[in-house]
């Protein structure tokens, strides 16, 4: 018990200090904020004493007024630099942003005369298109107007906004828009330059000779005959690049059937085609190709020479359907005949 008694009044003690240092605390800050507001509110007095004989002018002042003039002074002063500083800054932005705003401008105006330019070269794509599928029996696109006056506008029905600018991007719309049923055709026209390389390699349509050198010194048909002077009827041409050892090349794609040799062809190869025909070339010099070998269209089969019953060095050159013998400068020429009816 009495440690107990002992403890409280320690602890009363600790009370007793603790309050008395608060209060010592609290009556230490009153009597600063009270000396601070002394210190304030002490009033002063500006005396205007004018050098002539009129009234004098009193000015009572406080700390406290001081300072807040003080103060709002520089606040307003410190708002006018911030605000000055915020202008100079907002100009620069917009001076930047004029110049940008030309550029963009500069280059709205490059992409519009690239869009008449396209649309020019568009017209001209439409017109080369509408040939070659006319030529071809295909038919036009029918996203193209009839309007053959040149005027851009009428060309994919372009409007135009009140000031007279086009649209540019109704423009590429509406041209993209015809590049892609413009495809659809272009596919058809592959499918047939495709079929029609295909017939070509299938039948004798290139110059016998490799290179496409030589010229042809006897065409088919009635001729007089270089060793007795008769007429006759010449089965085939004969063309020369007056030497030997020229390559001699399968003017189709087909398969050897004939190596061999006579007394009025000489040295002679005869192959045999797709859809009936057969080429014959005689007067060789020597061979490349053997019996049964599958060639392709201009591959080396022989070489010019001066064999048989010849007047000189010279390719004899003859073309065959069935049993029948026709003129080979007509299927020569017909792939350069081909190509001009698909320009």
């Amino acid at each position: 018990m009495g440690s107990v008694h002992e403890y409280k009044r320690l602890e009363n003690k600790l009370v007793q200090k603790v309050g008395g240092a608060v209060n010592v605390t609290i009556c230490f800050i009153f009597s600063v904020l009270k000396a601070f507001w002394k210190f304030l509110t002490r009033r002063y007095t500006l005396v205007f004493v004018p050098h002539s004989e009129k009234r004098v002018y009193n000015l009572h002042i406080t700390v406290l007024s001081v300072f807040c003039f003080v103060l709002v002074t520089v606040c307003i002063f410190g708002a006018f630099f911030w605000y000055g500083a915020s202008y100079s800054g907002t100009i620069s932005t917009i001076a930047n942003k004029d110049g940008r705003l030309k550029d963009t401008q500069a280059s709205l105006d490059q992409l519009r005369d690239e869009t008449v330019l396209l649309l020019r070269e568009a017209r001209n794509f439409e017109n080369a298109l509408s040939g070659v599928l006319s030529a071809l029996g295909l038919g036009t696109t029918n996203t193209t107007s009839q309007n053959t006056s040149g005027d851009l506008s009428s060309f994919l029905g372009i409007r135009e906004t009140p000031d007279g600018l086009l649209r540019e991007v109704d423009d590429v719309r509406r041209l993209s828009a015809y590049l892609s049923q413009a495809v659809g055709p272009i596919k058809e026209i592959g499918t047939i330059l495709d079929s029609q390389s295909a017939l070509l390699t299938e039948i004798p349509s290139v110059w016998p000779v490799r290179g496409g050198i030589g010229n042809i010194t006897m065409f088919f048909g009635q001729n007089i005959n270089p060793i007795n002077g008769q007429y006759y009827i010449h089965r085939g041409i004969d063309i020369s690049t007056h030497r030997s050892g020229d390559s001699v090349v399968a003017a189709a794609d087909g398969q050897v059937v004939t190596v061999d040799y006579t007394w009025d062809f000489g040295n002679y190869i005869i192959i045999r085609h797709k859809h009936g025909y057969y080429t014959r070339y005689a007067h060789l010099q020597n061979f490349r190709a053997r019996i049964g070998q599958r060639v392709q269209q201009n591959e080396v089969i022989g070489y010019i020479g001066n064999t048989g019953v010849s007047t000189g060095p010279h390719l004899h050159y003859e073309v065959h359907i069935g049993s029948d013998v026709v003129d080979p400068y007509r299927y020569i020429t017909m792939r350069s005949s081909m190509i001009k009816q698909g320009r």
